[in-house]
Protein backbone atom coordinates (compact mmCIF):
# COMPACT_ATOMS: atom_id res chain seq x y z
CA UNK A 1 0.00 0.00 0.00
CA UNK A 2 1.39 3.30 -0.87
CA UNK A 3 2.78 6.25 1.37
CA UNK A 4 2.15 9.77 0.97
CA UNK A 5 3.92 12.62 1.58
CA UNK A 6 2.55 15.85 1.10
CA UNK A 7 5.76 18.14 0.00
CA UNK A 8 4.47 22.13 -0.21
CA UNK A 9 5.33 25.59 1.06
CA UNK A 10 3.41 26.64 4.11
CA UNK A 11 1.12 25.89 5.85
CA UNK A 12 0.01 24.43 2.90
CA UNK A 13 1.47 20.29 3.43
CA UNK A 14 0.00 20.39 7.33
CA UNK A 15 -2.92 22.35 6.15
CA UNK A 16 -4.05 19.87 3.65
CA UNK A 17 -2.77 16.52 5.66
CA UNK A 18 -5.83 17.85 8.49
CA UNK A 19 -8.06 17.97 5.42
CA UNK A 20 -7.10 14.21 4.74
CA UNK A 21 -7.18 13.26 8.46
CA UNK A 22 -10.36 14.78 8.89
CA UNK A 23 -11.96 12.85 5.74
CA UNK A 24 -9.51 9.59 5.98
CA UNK A 25 -8.92 9.45 9.70
CA UNK A 26 -7.99 5.46 9.23
CA UNK A 27 -5.42 6.88 6.70
CA UNK A 28 -3.06 8.90 9.39
CA UNK A 29 -0.37 6.55 9.53
CA UNK A 30 0.80 6.37 5.62
CA UNK A 31 0.41 10.55 5.28
CA UNK A 32 3.13 12.92 6.29
CA UNK A 33 3.31 16.21 5.59
CA UNK A 34 6.75 18.68 5.27
CA UNK A 35 6.32 22.53 4.90
CA UNK A 36 8.39 24.15 2.76
CA UNK A 37 9.62 27.84 5.22
CA UNK A 38 10.64 30.57 2.81
CA UNK A 39 14.08 30.61 4.50
CA UNK A 40 14.73 26.55 3.68
CA UNK A 41 17.25 25.41 1.38
CA UNK A 42 17.13 22.78 -0.88
CA UNK A 43 19.17 20.37 0.40
CA UNK A 44 18.23 20.55 4.15
CA UNK A 45 14.11 19.91 2.49
CA UNK A 46 15.38 16.93 0.57
CA UNK A 47 17.03 15.25 3.79
CA UNK A 48 13.70 16.45 5.94
CA UNK A 49 11.58 14.71 3.02
CA UNK A 50 14.02 11.19 3.20
CA UNK A 51 13.33 11.06 6.54
CA UNK A 52 9.75 11.37 6.33
CA UNK A 53 9.85 8.66 3.33
CA UNK A 54 11.56 6.57 6.16
CA UNK A 55 9.44 7.25 8.79
CA UNK A 56 6.16 6.55 6.82
CA UNK A 57 8.03 3.48 5.61
CA UNK A 58 8.43 1.24 8.97
CA UNK A 59 11.41 -0.79 8.30
CA UNK A 60 9.60 -1.50 4.87
CA UNK A 61 10.25 -0.62 1.34
CA UNK A 62 6.71 0.68 0.19
CA UNK A 63 6.16 2.94 -2.63
CA UNK A 64 5.70 6.54 -1.76
CA UNK A 65 3.62 9.42 -4.00
CA UNK A 66 4.82 12.98 -2.99
CA UNK A 67 2.35 15.62 -3.86
CA UNK A 68 3.66 19.13 -4.19
CA UNK A 69 1.95 22.26 -4.70
CA UNK A 70 3.87 24.61 -7.58
CA UNK A 71 5.76 22.74 -10.03
CA UNK A 72 9.43 24.64 -10.54
CA UNK A 73 9.33 25.97 -7.35
CA UNK A 74 11.45 24.44 -4.40
CA UNK A 75 8.95 22.02 -3.01
CA UNK A 76 8.35 20.67 -6.61
CA UNK A 77 12.00 20.69 -6.93
CA UNK A 78 12.94 18.44 -4.03
CA UNK A 79 9.77 16.18 -5.01
CA UNK A 80 11.79 15.26 -8.15
CA UNK A 81 15.14 14.74 -6.36
CA UNK A 82 13.30 12.32 -4.17
CA UNK A 83 11.61 10.74 -7.28
CA UNK A 84 13.32 7.85 -8.86
CA UNK A 85 10.25 6.85 -11.00
CA UNK A 86 10.13 3.31 -9.05
CA UNK A 87 9.11 3.50 -5.89
CA UNK A 88 8.61 7.25 -5.52
CA UNK A 89 6.93 8.98 -7.55
CA UNK A 90 6.18 13.06 -7.74
CA UNK A 91 3.05 15.09 -8.73
CA UNK A 92 2.58 18.79 -8.72
CA UNK A 93 -0.53 21.07 -8.15
CA UNK A 94 -1.88 19.05 -5.06
CA UNK A 95 -5.31 19.97 -4.39
CA UNK A 96 -8.06 18.41 -1.61
CA UNK A 97 -9.77 16.63 -4.41
CA UNK A 98 -6.13 15.01 -5.70
CA UNK A 99 -5.26 14.07 -2.36
CA UNK A 100 -8.23 12.49 -1.63
CA UNK A 101 -8.78 10.53 -4.68
CA UNK A 102 -4.69 9.34 -3.77
CA UNK A 103 -6.21 8.42 -0.04
CA UNK A 104 -8.84 6.57 -1.86
CA UNK A 105 -6.47 4.53 -3.82
CA UNK A 106 -3.75 4.44 -1.81
CA UNK A 107 -3.53 0.28 -2.54
CA UNK A 108 -3.61 0.49 -6.20
CA UNK A 109 -0.06 0.11 -7.77
CA UNK A 110 1.97 3.65 -8.10
CA UNK A 111 1.51 4.27 -11.35
CA UNK A 112 -2.12 3.76 -11.56
CA UNK A 113 -2.48 5.80 -8.23
CA UNK A 114 -0.60 8.58 -10.03
CA UNK A 115 -3.02 8.10 -12.97
CA UNK A 116 -6.13 8.00 -10.43
CA UNK A 117 -4.57 11.45 -8.20
CA UNK A 118 -4.27 13.09 -11.38
CA UNK A 119 -7.97 12.50 -12.49
CA UNK A 120 -8.47 13.26 -9.01
CA UNK A 121 -7.12 16.79 -9.23
CA UNK A 122 -8.30 17.61 -12.47
CA UNK A 123 -11.97 16.77 -12.52
CA UNK A 124 -12.09 18.80 -8.90
CA UNK A 125 -11.67 22.07 -10.68
CA UNK A 126 -14.98 23.25 -12.11
CA UNK A 127 -16.42 26.53 -12.83
CA UNK A 128 -19.76 26.47 -10.93
CA UNK A 129 -22.93 27.98 -11.60
CA UNK A 130 -24.17 31.19 -9.94
CA UNK A 131 -28.02 29.97 -11.09
CA UNK A 132 -30.00 26.90 -10.37
CA UNK A 133 -29.27 23.89 -11.09
CA UNK A 134 -30.05 23.30 -14.89
CA UNK A 135 -31.26 26.99 -15.05
CA UNK A 136 -34.19 25.99 -13.76
CA UNK A 137 -36.92 28.45 -12.36
CA UNK A 138 -38.69 28.35 -8.97
CA UNK A 139 -42.04 26.34 -9.71
CA UNK A 140 -45.18 26.58 -6.94
CA UNK A 141 -45.62 22.42 -6.38
CA UNK A 142 -49.34 21.21 -5.53
CA UNK A 143 -47.39 20.50 -1.66
CA UNK A 144 -46.39 23.87 -1.08
CA UNK A 145 -49.59 24.62 0.62
CA UNK A 146 -48.38 28.09 2.59
CA UNK A 147 -46.48 29.20 -0.61
CA UNK A 148 -43.14 29.62 1.54
CA UNK A 149 -40.82 31.16 -1.64
CA UNK A 150 -38.73 33.09 1.33
CA UNK A 151 -37.67 29.49 2.53
CA UNK A 152 -35.99 28.18 -0.55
Amino acid sequence: MARLLLLAHAPLATALQAVARHAFPECADRLAALDVMPESHAEEIEALARQCILALSKGTDPETLVLTDVFGATPANVAQRLADGVRVRAVSGVNVPMLWRALNYCGLPLDELVTRSLAGGSQGVLAMASTRPQNQAFQVTPHDSQHHHHQQ
